[in-house]
């Protein structure tokens, strides 16, 4: 599917749907990012439909608290919970999931939805360009450590959990050039100083790593047995107004500047996406198994995904993602190998 300019703005203009609603009663939901932007957003809907518990997962203890409070204050529902992860830091996303296991494991509805947007090469403690360790290694790492107790809830409860990734109508406008895509260390590539240096590389990296996201859930779902209850799916809360290009500056924050008053949703807005992805299809949930969502609905995923160099990238992030989160955390490979099969 190719999606023109012309197709976002007329996307941008039309009338949006409510918020889908659901009885969350007895439900765990965790969202990621959930103290500003969609992710607060998103937990303020989902906190107005009685879940059983509502995890708030937050890099900033200040500002984790300060959206706790706030969620009350709005809502009503006082049993929400702060917890902390700075997916810039492996061993916090580590700590994180350990956590998770230790507190009994049942996990519902986890939409992962934090991500930062630069422009300039800084990597983290771990060595990684710090977007596309927080976008995707780190969300990849998480999605999987989690992946037993989103199982497991499964079959002890009789429910259908849900992972949403969110990732955005941006990767129909990136592909991945064809040298970097022969190359089997894909995100060791696309992750090197080198690389992150030179060109348009860092003006792209936003949209490379929503790539990878497509990627990511596209390669899981197609590796999950279909007897294993649970969906997978990715979304775009289309074009918001967000703290994600708060960096932006020259020419670039003007144009946004503009472009935000022309056309943006409010986050608001943007959230509905993400709770449909998380609810919506309750009669015929499969339907949503391993899609793409955007506009409240199933689209196709860009031509690029779909083209056999689209199809290889993506193998070829998969194999190469896991090659280093298995050497951050063992427990990876075990993972893969008990609830994943091998694809044709």
């Amino acid at each position: 599917m190719r999606f023109s300019f012309w197709s976002f703005v007329k996307q941008q203009w039309e009338r949006q749907p409510p918020v889908f609603k659901a009885d969350l009663t007895g439900k765990t939901v965790l969202v990621l990012g959930a103290n500003t932007g969609i992710g607060f957003e998103a937990t303020k809907h989902f906190a107005t439909m009685n879940p059983g518990r509502l995890i708030l997962a937050c890099r900033s203890q200040s500002k984790g608290q300060a959206a706790l409070e706030k969620l009350e204050a709005d809502t009503g529902y006082a049993k929400a919970e702060l917890w902390i992860i700075d997916l810039a830091n492996f061993e916090s996303v580590q700590q994180f999931a350990d956590k998770f296991k230790r507190d009994g494991g049942w996990l519902d509805i986890f939409v992962a939805n934090a991500a930062i947007g630069t422009s300039k090469y800084e990597p983290t403690e771990n060595g990684w360009e710090s977007s596309l360790q927080v976008n995707h290694l780190s969300i990849t790492l998480l999605a999987l450590l989690l992946l037993p107790s989103m199982i497991k809830t499964s079959r002890e409860h009789a429910t259908l959990p849900r992972l949403v990734v969110v990732s955005s109508g941006a990767h129909y406008w990136i592909e991945i050039e064809k040298p970097v895509v022969e190359n089997p260390e894909i995100v060791k590539t696309v992750g090197s100083a080198e690389y992150c240096t030179s060109g348009t590389a860092m003006r792209n990296r936003y949209v490379l790593t929503k790539l990878f996201n497509v990627f990511f859930v596209r390669a899981l779902n197609a590796r999950l047995p279909s007897s294993t209850p649970l969906i997978v799916n990715t979304v775009s809360p289309g074009y918001c107004y967000s703290e994600l290009r708060r960096n932006f500056s020259g020419i670039l924050a003007v144009v946004d500047f503009l472009m935000e008053r022309a056309l943006a949703f409010s986050a608001e807005v943007g959230s509905r996406r993400l709770v449909w992805a998380a609810l919506a299809q309750q009669d015929h949930p499969e339907k949503l198994r391993g899609q793409y969502i955007s506009n409240f609905d199933i689209k196709e995923v860009s031509d690029f995904v779909l083209s056999p160099q689209g199809a290889k990238a993506e193998d070829l992030v998969w194999e190469d993602t896991l090659d280093i989160l298995n050497k951050v955390d063992p427990r990876v490979n075990e993972i893969v190998a008990k609830y994943l099969t091998a694809t044709a």
